[in-house]
């Protein structure tokens, strides 16, 4: 009897392989044109406020330049509810088109930097380099696609 079902198992768990095996991309499933880029941040204990704060002037700013000259589509900021459990507890997502908004452009960089500005890059460069360090540790950075099934 034991026999039996470990042979039955095996063979389930056999035929289960050989079916995935035929999973394919663009016949089962579609990855999205568009991009994620995700990434993971662990903000320092009683630093959110803080945190939030800076990134309201920093990255805030500059994606709403960066959308107005049609670089991203949207981006969006995420926080947990549980702040103190897992390796990050917020998250910042930008959504880009597709793979060429990934790529260095002189074009856009200084299209970017006339609409950004010299003062501001400075103050923003300075936050970033000398407060951020003190309320937080980036975790992770991922650049993600949409499955879609068919």
């Amino acid at each position: 009897m034991k026999i039996s079902a470990v042979v039955l198992g095996l063979s389930m768990a056999l035929g289960t392989s050989a079916a995935l095996a035929d999973f394919e991309e663009y016949k089962d499933y579609t990855r999205s044109d568009f991009i994620l880029d995700v990434t993971t941040i662990k903000v320092h204990a009683n630093m959110e406020d803080e945190y939030l704060g800076g990134l309201k002037r920093t990255w805030v700013e500059s994606m709403e330049v960066q959308k107005k000259l049609g670089y991203i589509e949207e981006y969006h900021m995420y926080v947990s509810d549980l702040p103190s459990s897992g390796n990050f507890n917020l998250v910042l997502v930008i959504k880009l088109k597709n793979d060429s908004m990934l790529a260095p452009n002189k074009a856009r960089y200084d299209a970017f930097m006339k609409e950004w500005g010299v003062e501001r890059n400075k103050k923003t460069t300075e936050i970033a380099q000398h407060d951020y360090p003190a309320m937080r540790d980036i975790t992770g950075q991922y650049h993600m696609r949409e499955v879609t099934m068919k």
